[in-house]
């Protein structure tokens, strides 16, 4: 288990981290959220024990970061943000010095290296150097290092970014696969992710913690949650018929095209089964027709917001 209590880190006057506390248990896929500046990179950086933390306690597995750090990073696979790597080595000779340097020889280390290779997909790139590759490329090399010694706890600091949609699909099977036993930690801006491949959901703004929950949790705070959305073949009158509705609250008509509502609920109501009635009685062609679950975005911004107004007013 990764354990954080109290973490803050300041930065001179700048505190980037503000007293924040959660733990992650193995099988937890973690999606780390906030803004830009948010604080994210400054706290994994913390867990994987390349800041100091300015006050509170990391455990990774028991293992203190700060007082016993060679141990709680032998547990550790990380890839920061950029996925930074020598970039006059091959994609082979950089493998093979990151194992080495994790203590792997001979067979094992050949072993090791040819599991990630098959993994990430990189056989068309092993020996080419690696100031030579794409920036996908570079990412999944970037996360085959991080995986390289099968650590405990994994943690991807924007892991797909760069990536094309079928390399994304790879790398999230990928991620799946290894939360069955592991910690996963992802730091990422695509919300999209969270819904792929996350079981639990972190959200900090200005550097403290504003939610925490189950990816459907978070959505249930969405204005979305249980919204109705309808696409029919006319926009006449439809707009006002929806409106009229007792359980709805608003409408929204879709910016792409005037034949596509939201109806958003009030407060406890249920939407769906006047919007049927409705589709019956006014005869109208129905081109889709469903219910949403709410939209982590809407709560994003929400949350991320709210904290920035608050510190306005203070």
């Amino acid at each position: 288990m990764i354990k954080i209590e109290h973490l803050s880190k300041n930065f001179d006057y700048f505190e980037a981290v503000k007293d924040i506390s959660f733990s992650v248990s193995p099988g937890e896929v973690l999606g780390f959220l906030g803004p830009n500046g948010a604080g994210k990179s400054t706290t994994m950086k913390m867990i994987c024990g390349f800041l100091t933390p300015s006050k509170g306690a990391i455990s990774v597995f028991e293992h203190d970061v700060v007082k016993d750090p060679l141990a709680a990073k032998q547990l550790i696979g990380y890839l920061p943000e950029g996925a930074p790597a020598y970039a006059d080595m091959t994609t082979l000779q950089y493998l093979r010095f990151i194992g080495e340097i994790r203590g792997f020889k001979g067979v094992e280390l050949q072993q090791r290296i040819d599991k990630v290779v098959e993994d990430l997909a990189l056989h068309s790139v092993i020996t080419r150097r690696i100031e030579n590759l794409s920036k996908g490329f570079k990412r999944r090399v970037g996360i085959a290092q991080a995986i390289l010694h099968d650590p405990k706890v994994l943690i991807l600091d924007e892991p797909t970014d760069g990536l094309d949609p079928n390399q994304k699909h790879q790398v999230r099977n990928l991620i799946r696969n290894l939360s069955k036993d592991k910690i996963v930690i992802i730091s990422t801006h695509i919300l999209e992710e969270v819904s792929a491949v996350c079981n639990r959901a972190i959200i900090i703004a200005k550097g403290e913690l504003v939610a925490d929950g189950k990816p459907a949790e978070l959505e249930a705070r969405s204005r979305y949650h249980h919204a109705v959305t309808l696409q029919v073949d006319t926009a006449n009158n439809v707009l006002d018929d929806l409106t009229a509705l007792d359980a709805v609250a608003e409408v929204e008509v879709s910016p792409e095209s005037t034949k596509r509502f939201t109806l958003i609920p009030k407060s406890g109501a249920e939407v769906f089964s006047g919007v049927n009635k409705l589709i019956q009685d006014k005869g109208w062609v129905v081109e889709q027709l469903f219910v949403e679950r709410g939209r982590l975005d809407d709560v994003f911004r929400n949350v991320t917001m709210k904290e920035s107004q608050a510190e306005e007013v203070a």
